[in-house]
């Protein structure tokens, strides 16, 4: 990844506009270009093995709200939306997918026979969790650099701009 010294590709941009435009302030980019490239140069790495699992990208999110919900590992497309923060219309395609896989079924919903109950079958419990243990090493991986007063600023900061804090 392009992060530090003469390979920042991102500072490198900053001073051509510098250059080109000395009325501009291009200092933003130096955390938004950064992030941003960071968020893309993370997502590729981190997808390998979930495409190695035959899953589909979004996918293992869809899973893991499963997984995170607890017994008995069942949500409603709705609350899968909500969850994973994307349409219904993605959240059929991606259980559609999943279905297919034996890793959820879909039931109606007792309560409303219009709705559908997405659940965890046991093959995808059981590829949650080994995917979720091999997720959380290579995140540890990625943030390796940072020593633990690093990564507890870091976090305060990511929280910040989010508007958590």
């Amino acid at each position: 990844m392009e992060t530090n010294g003469s390979d920042d590709a991102v500072a490198a941009m900053v001073g051509q506009w510098g250059r080109e435009r000395p009325d501009l302030d291009a200092s933003p980019m130096l955390v938004v270009g950064r992030v941003f490239r960071l968020a893309s140069a993370w997502d590729r790495e981190l997808r390998g093995p979930f495409a190695e699992a035959g899953l589909a990208n979004g996918d293992f999110d869809v899973l893991a709200a499963l997984r995170r919900a607890g017994e008995p590992y069942t949500l409603s497309a709705g609350e899968l939306s909500r969850t994973v923060l994307v349409t219904t219309g993605a959240i059929t395609k991606r259980v559609d997918r999943l279905e297919a896989g034996g890793w959820v079924t879909r039931a109606v919903a007792e309560e409303d026979s219009r709705g559908r109950r997405i659940t965890l079958t046991p093959q995808g419990f059981e590829l949650t969790d080994t995917l979720m243990e091999v997720h959380l090493a290579n995140q540890r991986e990625l943030i390796a650099v940072l020593d633990e007063r690093e990564r507890a600023s870091l976090e305060a900061l990511l929280a910040k701009l989010l508007g958590r804090e």
